[in-house]
């Protein structure tokens, strides 16, 4: 698929590849396929599979991206990463610094959602072949025993990986109010 595929033919893909989704998931699902269509020659499969799986996701999400910026290269010491998070309904932005652009990222998360989790694990797989592949990053945090993984998919790596945490964020409080003892009441 390309970025001249419409909505009908974008349904049918889903309905192939196994996915019934309701009509918001799909709209959203599609805006984020014409972004990543209007990035890369074709669209494939694997992508849109990512695509998918990131809208149904947002539906019980607290904290969603919203937009990252960051700058990093050797004139640029150190990177920086100014970030842009919705919280709970609220839009909240920061910059940070770091050893590196996911470092200056994943300090810019901290700084908006502050917490003790620690990283485990960050992987980066690329979806599909060629320099526009779009980037499959995985984080997985643990805290008090707890541990989550969040996957987080885009053509850019540094977004992919801003969404991936986010993820692993929104699953780790999830877990918190599955774990909280219920108020006791006289």
């Amino acid at each position: 698929m390309g970025k001249h595929s419409g909505r009908a033919a974008f349904k049918d893909k889903l309905k192939q590849l196994g996915y019934e989704l309701g009509d918001n998931a799909i709209e959203d699902a599609f805006a984020r396929f014409k972004d990543v269509a209007d990035r890369k020659k074709e669209v494939f499969d694997e992508d849109i599979i990512a695509l998918v799986d990131e809208a149904v996701f947002r539906d019980n999400e607290r904290i969603r991206f919203k937009g990252l910026e960051v700058l990093c290269g050797t004139r640029h010491n150190p990177p920086k990463a100014e970030l842009e998070l919705e919280i709970d309904g609220e839009l909240k932005s920061v910059k940070a610094t770091g050893d590196g652009p996911v470092d200056a990222t994943f300090n810019a998360i901290k700084a908006l959602c502050p917490h003790e989790a620690r990283l485990l694990l960050y992987q980066v797989h690329a979806v599909t072949q060629g320099t526009d592949a779009q980037a499959e990053v995985t984080v997985r945090l643990e805290e008090d025993g707890k541990t989550v993984n969040g996957q987080g998919a885009d053509t850019d790596t540094m977004v992919a990986s801003a969404r991936a945490y986010v993820k692993a964020l929104n699953k780790l409080l999830t877990k918190r109010q599955k774990s909280a003892p219920a108020a006791v009441t006289p």
